[in-house]
């Protein structure tokens, strides 16, 4: 005879009370989870210790894995982790006792009842519901950047949406794109888009004789590049130079760079703001 913990690996992790007592007995059920083997998630549902938590919420609520918590399963970025797994249940489904989670009721489809998360496009969609627009661009410009989606089918879901959070849904498709190349990116983006600085475009390439290179945001007209700077740092000294020579360069062909750290563009946008805002009035009256 298996051992429950056997029958629930075979199982993925989990399975009905039913399936273990099927595959053992009910005797060895109960004394797996007195034991602490087991953990009973669910009515009716058991499963082994450390199951990730999304997993758990998922299961116990029998719902679809969605929002922010699908968006961090499919590898799009976030600003901040959630707090707790975020999960769709059928809209008259009544409130179960459970884990903790944000819960939503709506409707699904069977593709997403099946592997138990949103699409990429409903996941994308649900998120500029509730995110900021900045954090919804950064979610929205990574899902386009993939290749499995497209602004037209993104400007499409948030045209034919209803309720709560609509408009920052239609900002955040019509301001969307797949070339951005960062989430910091993305957010320095944002900032621009919501102070009416127009004119700036992800991924420019500029070129000087033989040099070749993007910059994070370009205004052609201003020459003005804007750099999103994240944590990454110079692991060489070849790195170091590589970078300087890249500066240079751009300089020399007439461009003006201002480097945003991730603590800036974060932790003072109005300043970042500011201080582009200056640099392009400035080099248009020039």
């Amino acid at each position: 005879m298996e051992s429950v913990g056997a029958v629930l690996q075979r199982h993925g992790g989990w399975a009905t009370r039913a399936e273990l007592i099927r595959a053992t007995s009910r005797r060895t059920v109960v004394a797996a989870l007195e034991r602490g083997e087991i953990v009973r998630i669910a009515l009716g549902i058991y499963a082994l210790p450390g199951l990730p938590a999304d997993e758990v919420a998922v299961l116990a609520y029998d719902g679809v894995l969605s929002h922010l918590s699908a968006a961090q399963a499919l590898g799009l970025p976030l600003l901040l982790r959630p707090e707790k797994p975020h999960v769709i249940v059928p809209t008259k489904r009544h409130p179960r006792p459970g884990p903790p989670a944000v819960l939503h009721w709506a409707d699904t489809t069977s593709g997403e009842r099946r592997n138990r998360i949103t699409s990429l496009l409903r996941t994308v969609v649900d998120c500029s519901r509730i995110l900021p627009f900045s954090e919804a661009l950064a979610v929205a410009d990574a899902a386009l950047a993939t290749g499995r989606l497209s602004q037209d089918e993104l400007l499409a879901a948030t045209g034919a949406m209803r309720g709560h959070g609509c408009p920052n849904a239609r900002r955040t498709a019509a301001a969307a794109n797949g070339l951005s190349d960062s989430f910091l990116e993305s957010i320095l983006r944002a900032l621009l888009i919501s102070a009416g600085i127009g004119g700036f475009e992800p991924q420019v390439l500029v070129t000087h004789g033989p040099f070749r290179a993007r910059v994070d945001l370009g205004h052609r007209t201003a020459r003005l590049a804007l750099e999103a700077e994240g944590f990454e740092f110079h692991g060489s000294r070849r790195d170091f130079a590589a970078d300087c020579h890249r500066y240079d360069e751009l300089v020399a062909a007439g461009w003006l760079v201002l480097r945003f750290t991730y603590e800036q563009v974060i932790g003072d946008p109005a300043w970042v703001v500011a201080t582009v805002k200056a640099a392009l009035a400035r080099r248009l009256a020039s």
